[in-house]
C-alpha cells in the first residue's frame, strides 16, 4: 500500500536531485528516503530513479509518474483545506514564481496585499528569468511573459496589451544622442539580458528586427533596467518594468513612432485541478491591479500601451 511520506519524498527528491538534500529538508537521514524510494518503487514494481556514485535522475518511467504523484498530493492538500475554516477563508500554501523585474518592483507589493487581505495564506515567491517548470519546480502557479507555448498548460490572461519599449536616461541620451531609425541602435551601447537560456540581442521594433550589441549582458532582467537608470546604454524591456521610470522622469522612450513587441502576461498553472480558489482569486486581483496600470497610462496618452 502506498505511504503519502513516500510519495512525497519522491517528489522532493526529483526537485532537488538528491536524496539527501531531500533529507535535510524533511529531517530525516538520507538512508530513510532511501529506503522509502525502494518501497515505492516495490509497490509500483517500476525503477524511479536512475543512481550513480555523483548522480540522481529520474527513469523514464519516473518521469512518467511524477504528474501522478504531484496530482494525488495536491488532491490530498486541497482535501485538507476543504475541511477546515469556511469555504471562503484561503489556506494553505501557494507557490508563485514570477520574473525577476517584474516580481520585485510591482508584483510584490500586489502580493504582500493580497496575502494581507488573506491572512490564513500563505505565500511563497520565487523569482527567476528562467521559465519554472510547473511539473517539476516547487510551483503552484507561475506569471510569465509571452503567450503559452504549451497546451497542457492553462494560461488566464492579466495584461494581453503589455509591449516592449525602447528607453534609456537622460544622461545617456545628452552623452551620446537620440537614434532616429531602428537601425541606428547598432551604434549605441544596448543593454542585453538572457531570454530562453540565450542572449536577446535581436530586437524586434516596428516590422524591423536589428542585431544588436553591448558591453553589458546579465541573466537578471533587473540588473540591466538598473544599469540603463545609471546612464549604461538602451534598453528594450516590458513597459510594465520601466513604466514607473518613465513616470519619474528617469527614463526615456526612445524611438515610439515605431511599436515594440508585445509581451501579454499570463498567470499559467499546470491544469484546472489547480485552479483553487486562491489561485482564481489571486488571478482577478492581479488583473484587476495591471487594469489600473492601463487606465492610467491611457488617460496619459501612452501610445505604447494601444485602445
Amino acid at each position: 500500500m502506498l505511504r503519502i511520506t513516500d510519495l512525497e519524498l519522491f517528489v522532493r527528491s526529483s526537485v532537488l536531485g538528491s536524496f539527501t538534500a531531500a533529507a535535510h529538508e524533511a529531517g530525516l537521514l538520507p538512508g530513510q528516503v532511501a529506503a522509502a524510494i525502494k518501497r515505492l518503487e516495490r509497490d509500483l514494481d517500476v525503477r524511479l530513479f536512475a543512481r550513480t556514485t555523483r548522480s540522481l535522475r529520474l527513469t523514464a518511467e519516473g518521469e512518467r509518474y511524477l504528474p501522478t504523484a504531484l496530482n494525488v498530493l495536491d488532491s490530498l492538500r486541497q482535501g485538507r483545506e476543504d475541511l477546515h475554516g469556511n469555504p471562503g477563508t484561503l489556506r494553505g500554501t501557494l507557490q508563485v514564481s514570477a520574473p525577476s523585474d517584474l516580481g520585485r518592483n510591482m508584483l510584490l507589493p500586489w502580493l504582500s496585499a493580497f496575502r494581507r487581505e488573506h491572512p490564513a495564506l500563505h505565500l511563497r515567491f520565487f523569482l527567476s528569468d528562467q521559465i519554472a517548470d510547473l511539473n517539476r519546480d516547487p510551483v503552484d502557479v507561475a506569471i510569465r511573459y509571452g503567450l503559452n507555448q504549451d497546451a497542457n498548460y492553462i494560461a488566464l490572461p492579466l495584461a494581453s496589451w503589455n509591449r516592449r519599449v525602447l528607453v534609456a536616461s537622460p544622461e545617456y541620451l545628452a552623452r551620446h544622442g537620440h537614434p532616429v531609425t531602428p537601425e541606428a541602435l547598432q551604434e549605441h551601447a544596448c543593454l542585453l539580458y538572457m531570454q530562453h537560456n540565450r542572449v536577446y540581442d535581436k530586437w524586434r521594433v516596428g516590422n524591423r528586427t536589428v542585431q544588436v550589441s553591448g558591453p553589458l549582458v546579465s541573466d537578471d532582467a533587473d540588473v540591466i533596467r538598473r544599469l540603463a537608470l545609471q546612464g549604461e546604454g538602451i534598453v528594450y524591456k516590458s513597459w510594465l518594468d520601466v513604466s514607473a521610470n518613465i513616470a519619474a522622469g528617469e527614463l526615456q522612450i526612445i524611438l515610439p513612432e515605431y511599436l515594440g513587441e508585445s509581451v501579454p502576461v499570463t498567470l499559467v498553472c499546470p491544469h484546472r485541478k489547480q485552479l483553487t480558489p486562491a489561485v482564481s482569486l489571486l488571478h482577478l486581483w492581479l488583473r484587476d491591479h495591471f487594469e489600473v496600470l492601463r487606465a492610467r497610462a491611457l488617460n496619459k496618452d501612452c501610445t505604447i500601451v494601444p485602445d
